[in-house]
């Protein structure tokens, strides 16, 4: 849904931030619309409630700020950036979710996003997050931005690996690292997503972590990514 603003406000709209919203929600997305048109330094140029619609507007659109939910009908937010941010790196995407659990967030990351704020977020925070995207800033919410600390300020003890990981481990390693699946990775690699399953355990085993996040984590902490 493109918003179109009165002749005597397009100079304005020039001067704001140009924000686009992706909320499947209809009342959440009304009460996102309420916020960000209350704001001047604000221009909320478009609502979409699913990716596919937005993806098809963004060339004419010329947003700043991608606010966007995780879960979407049909494709969902983290594909949606992962698939627009190598094509236009100037949008900065900040998710807008209920989900708190690091897979999640660091899958956003690895995507492409910038920022991460979970639902309970205040107007405020809303506010001040978006500028603060827009001008190099990487906004979380609080317990967001905990989680991140948590997950990187680990002792380089902990993360020790016992085996070195083969040339092909390192190839799967670096693409769970940038956010793919393992069926996205079975086909960048002429492979089966059993045997990028294999590999993966491998990869768990020999870095003495249990998930996708803790192996990226460990991964960064060895430089093999």
């Amino acid at each position: 849904m493109l918003l179109q603003a009165p002749l005597n406000q397009i100079h304005l709209l020039r001067m704001a931030i140009r924000v686009s919203i992706i909320e499947d929600d209809v009342e959440i997305a009304s009460f996102l619309k309420a916020i960000l048109h209350n704001n001047e330094r604000i221009a909320l140029v478009s609502i979409h409630h699913d990716a596919e619609s937005f993806i098809e507007q963004v060339a004419q659109l010329h947003c700043e700020v991608v606010l966007i939910d995780i879960e979407l009908p049909g494709m969902n937010g983290i594909e949606c950036v992962r698939t627009l941010k190598p094509h236009h790196p100037e949008i900065q995407f900040l998710m807008f979710s209920v989900f708190e659990d690091p897979e999640r967030l660091f899958e956003a990351l690895c995507a492409g996003a910038t920022g991460y704020l979970t639902k309970n977020s205040t107007a405020e925070k809303l506010l001040t997050s978006i500028e603060e995207i827009y001008h190099g800033g990487s906004p979380m919410s609080p317990a967001i931005a905990r989680m991140v600390v948590q997950r990187f300020n680990v002792p380089p003890t902990a993360y020790q690996s016992t085996e070195t990981l083969s040339v092909r481990e390192h190839e799967i390693l670096n693409l769970l690292s940038k956010g793919l699946r393992y069926k996205e990775i079975a086909a960048e690699l002429f492979i089966s997503v059993e045997t990028v399953r294999k590999h993966a355990r491998n990869i768990y085993g020999k870095l003495q972590v249990t998930s996708r996040t803790e192996a990226i984590n460990a991964a960064f902490g060895q430089r093999l990514i």
